[in-house]
Order: C-alpha cells, then structure tokens, then sequence
C-alpha cells in the first residue's frame, strides 16, 4: 500500500490543527501517523481544556509524568508526597512539553487551585512545572501571563533559548514588572501584543513599555479595559512606546481617551478598533483630530460607542479598501443623523463585504436601500436595535428582500420583540434568492416556538440554509456564521 511521506503527513494535519476530534482518529492508524500528530496536538492542548475540569485534572497528572526526579525529589521534601502518588509513574511515550508552544499560564493556575494546595507549596509546585515548559528543549511561540503572577520567569534557566522567538504575548497590567523589565532583554520578535488593564491602579507598571520599545517587528497591539483608570501619563507613555513602531503595526486596537494626535502616525492600518467605555463622559480628542486622518490601507473598522461623526470620519479618510465595519453607535444624536452614516459607508466603501450596526433608534430606510444598491459585494449583514418600540422591523425587511444584492445571504437580528409577521413576510420575499444564513436574538430567555416552526418550514423550502437562536446579547460575535 501506498504510504504518505511524513512531511506531507505534517502539512495536511497542520490544516486540522483545530479539529481534536480528526487529530485523534489519527494517532490510531499507524505509528507513522500518530508520530506526526502528537505534536500537532500538543501544540496548543490548552485550547481543549479550559472548561472542563476533569480533562483539566488529566492534562495536570501527564504534566507531572514529565518532573525530573530531582523536581519529584523536591516535591517529596515539601510534604507534597501525594501529588506524586496520585499519578502512577511511568515514563511517556512523547516528551509532551517539548511540542507545547502556546503556554496560557492562567491555565497552570487553574490546574494548581484544583488542588488546594497552600500558597507557599503552589509556588514551589508552580516553579517545578515552569521548567517543564521553559527549557532548552522547547521554543514558545505564545505567551500568556494572568493577574498578580509574580513568578521570576526570565529568571529560570534557559529562558532566553526558549523565549527567545517568542511572537504572541499576552498579559494582565497587574503582574509583576520585574517579569516585563526581564522580558524585554530576551524578547526581541514578538509580533503581536494584547494588554489587559483591569485595575484602577496602573501606577509603577511601566515594564510594558520597555517590552513593547525593544520589539523589532511588532504588527499587532490590542489593549482592553473593563474600567477606564485615570492616569493619563500611563496612556501618554503608551502611546510613545507603539508611535516608534507606526511604520510596523498593522492591526490596533484602542481602550483609552487619546492624548495626542495618535492615530495620525499609523498610516499602515489595515485594522482598526476604538472603544470608548459606554459609562464615561469624556471629551473626544479623536473627533477634532479624525477629519485630517490618512487611513488609505484600512479593511476593517470596529469603533463602539464613540460619537458618530467620528465614525464618519474616519470612514471619509479611507480610500475604498474598507471591507468590514462594525459600528456600535452613541446615543449622540445632535451631533450627526444615521442617515449621514449610512451615506458615508455607500459613498466610501464599495467595496465592503461585512457590515454590522448596533443602533439605539430606527435608521433611515431610503438610504439604508441606496446601502443596498450601491454596496454589489455586501455579504453578511447584522442588525441590532436596542430600542424597538422605535425601529420598522417591517420595513428593514421589505427592503431587504427587495434590494439586497445577490451577494447578501447571511444575516443576524438581535431585537427585543420581533413580529412573526415580518419574519414571515422576510422569508416568503426571499424565494429564488442564495438560501440565507441566518441568526436571531431575542431577548426572551425561551425562543418563540411558532417562530422555530415558521424558520423549519422555510428551510425545508430552501429558503434558510441553516439557522441558530440565541438569546440576551450574545450576539457580541461579529462575522462568523454557522
């Protein structure tokens, strides 16, 4: 029998390397096979476990098969002699860690709680394990560090071997600096950076500056905060260190009120998403600086809750290369009219395939259709209205099956009340059309059973290709459908 080379084994299990259940099915065929897909498996095993604490409690005991005996030796000594018991030792088949290159740590953490073990004991445990990941054996290419870590990571030996081409890295603000300051004498090529800012403290937490200032090729910077802490130096420091990487940075995303003229030095943007917190009233240095904004490489533009005339001109200042907009809009209605928005995307991106609006009042049907006619390549439309008493479901649907371009089949409604009627009159408009893909949210926690039979009987007719419910908002998924 013919017997694939394992080189071209590993290219075509590297196209499943999120599909477990196909991965696994392949460890059982012959040796060959499984050689090459254990380490595809084990790339990122976190990814599998984070919610289910039996296989958490699994994932911990293969761990522990790979401690040296010197690290079983000192876990003895520290009274942690059931740790060791609990597992029947035998020496695994792989070396596990050594294919592991996406360390999530906040994982070790929830593996170590599981355990209950005291404080100081889970230290000594959590430095035996780190050695496992963080050897001359193993090279990370993700980095993942959770709130109040404090363990000396740079410290371990051989650190700079395995962190040395690290290219993701993740972190809360509120771990150890000394962690970052370390960081940043070994990590050089990280290329992507998230920060989360979770505390209204961010005073003495400037390590990130010095990780973010040594990179030499960082493409992608995300910051996201569930508070808005008013420290404005820490903002301005910030927004220093990622001005010297303008040239290089392509995907941004920002959380904070801007001090300077930031944006303006990013000309390379290919993505871009701004977040003004709902519940702060501050003054918007982006809407005086965004009509002078050159943005000619943007594809994608997410803003939630800044004024609409930001919106617009931001979307003004690219040159036709937008493709997906997600806008959550203010309630600012006395600064500029939807219709205006709605103008602004047809008149400026013909070119747009995904487009998302999460409005709090009606929109303007006429040129929400003129959106239609003008936008040929719109593939996938998401409408959600949080005030529906005051939005024409009727008349957004009418338009929809009139005016759609044979493009737009995919859709996702979040409302508080939908009428059947409408639904019915949607669906029955939309015959000889591309079967719709679709999603509705409503906020009632049970689903409308009439609703349920309405959307099967289309689908057995062939208009609705596939179909989901939900509930509450968690329609907060912007362009993925089933």
């Amino acid at each position: 029998m013919w017997r694939f080379n394992e080189d071209l084994l590993f290219l075509i299990f590297g196209k499943l390397k999120n599909d477990k259940k196909s991965l696994y099915s392949c460890l059982l065929v012959n040796r060959t096979w499984c050689v090459t897909a254990v380490p595809i498996l084990w790339r990122n095993p976190d990814q599998f476990c984070v919610s289910n604490n039996s296989k958490n409690v699994l994932l911990y005991n293969v761990i522990l098969l790979h401690l040296s005996e010197e690290s079983r030796e000192i876990l003895k000594n520290q009274g942690m002699d059931n740790l060791i018991t609990e597992t029947t030792y035998h020496r695994p088949l792989f070396n596990y860690m050594s294919f592991w290159k996406y360390l999530i740590l906040h994982i070790l953490e929830d593996i170590i709680s599981l355990k209950m073990i005291e404080k100081s004991n889970a230290s000594i445990l959590r430095n035996e394990i780190l050695k496992l990941f963080i050897n001359k054996n193993t090279k990370l290419i993700q980095l993942s560090i959770p709130r109040f870590f404090d363990s000396q990571l740079h410290l371990i030996p051989e650190a700079e071997c395995c962190l040395s081409e690290l290219e993701i890295f993740n972190c809360d603000i509120k771990i150890d600096q000394n962690i970052l300051k370390g960081l940043a004498k070994i990590c050089k090529s990280i290329k992507k950076i998230t920060l989360y800012v979770t505390s209204y403290d961010i005073t003495d937490n400037y390590g990130i500056f010095n990780l973010i200032e040594v990179q030499k090729n960082l493409n992608e910077f995300y910051l996201f905060n569930n508070i808005f802490p008013k420290h404005e130096q820490f903002y301005k420091t910030l927004e220093e260190s990622l001005i010297k990487h303008a040239d290089t940075v392509q995907y941004l995303r920002i959380g904070w009120n801007p001090n300077t003229r930031f944006l303006s030095f990013f000309v390379n943007l290919v993505y871009l998403e701004i977040q003004k917190l709902k519940f702060i009233n501050w003054y918007d240095p982006i809407a005086n600086n965004s009509k002078n904004l050159s943005l000619p490489n943007l594809k994608i533009l997410k803003v939630y809750y800044i004024p609409l005339i930001t919106t617009v001109n931001l979307i003004e200042n690219t040159t036709g290369n937008l493709s997906e907009i997600s806008i959550h809009c203010d309630n600012d209605t006395y600064y500029v009219d939807y219709k205006i928005l709605i103008q602004t995307i047809y008149q400026n991106c013909p070119n747009i395939r995904y487009l998302k609006l999460s409005l709090d009042r009606n929109l303007s049907i006429p040129e929400f259709e003129n959106l239609l006619i003008n936008c040929q390549f719109l593939n996938g439309l998401i409408i959600n209205v949080c005030k529906d008493y005051e939005f024409s479901w009727d008349k957004l649907f009418q338009v929809l099956a009139k005016s759609s371009p044979i493009s737009l089949f995919k859709f996702k409604f979040y409302s508080k009340v939908f009428k059947l009627k409408d639904i019915e009159s949607f669906f029955s408009s939309w015959k000889n059309r591309n079967p719709i893909l679709l999603r509705i949210n409503d906020s009632r926690i049970k689903v409308d059973q009439k609703l349920v039979n309405l959307t099967e009987e289309y689908k057995a007719k062939g208009v609705i290709k596939k179909y989901s419910f939900g509930y509450g908002m968690d329609l907060i998924e912007d362009f993925e459908w089933i």
